[in-house]
């Protein structure tokens, strides 16, 4: 199934310039999100996987639809204080700032290959920052998967030392 007629254009969303991908037409139709979530797993289902983790929290949704698909346990990663349990944190520069992002200490068992997955790449920032926080854990990054791929803002690039895949590339 062709995924890309399921994602809307927002323009100047959330500010003028942007033209923003909304993903809300995808999720609410059941074929074309069961097609996303066999697209996604069938990207990676050859890796060595022992878990894989999300970010908040579009994230959420999609690494879970793979984690099922691989039957594979989950690892939630969120922003800070959400967590109830003693966590790792990394902080990360934004385009006006900086945001931080926080895993369990005990989610990633050390060696164990953890499949990063978050519904957008743009500029790699927190996908950085969440391959930071498996490594800091012990773990080793299995890939970090998308479903949209915003090409010209270069996010790759922050991702150079793991296998990045998306399903839709703008």
């Amino acid at each position: 199934m062709k995924l890309d007629r399921f994602i809307r254009d927002i323009p100047d969303f959330p500010k003028p310039g942007i033209q923003f991908k909304d993903i809300t037409p995808l999720l609410r139709d059941g074929g074309a999100l069961a097609a996303c979530a066999d697209q996604l797993a069938e990207r990676v289902v050859r890796r060595k996987i022992d878990a894989v983790a999300g970010i908040e929290s579009r994230g959420f949704l999609f690494a879970t639809a793979v984690a099922l698909r691989l039957k594979k346990g989950l690892i939630p990663i969120r922003k800070p204080n959400k967590l109830p349990f003693r966590t790792h944190r990394v902080e990360y520069e934004l385009e006006y700032g900086t945001d931080a992002i926080e895993i369990h200490q005990d989610a990633v068992l050390p060696g164990e290959s953890i499949l990063l997955v978050d519904d957008l790449l743009a500029t790699g920032g927190t996908m950085s920052a969440a391959c930071n926080l498996v490594r800091r854990s012990g773990g080793t990054i299995a890939g970090c998967l998308f479903v949209i791929e915003l090409c010209f803002l270069k996010g790759r690039e922050r991702l150079v030392d793991v296998p990045v895949d998306a399903l839709l590339a703008y």
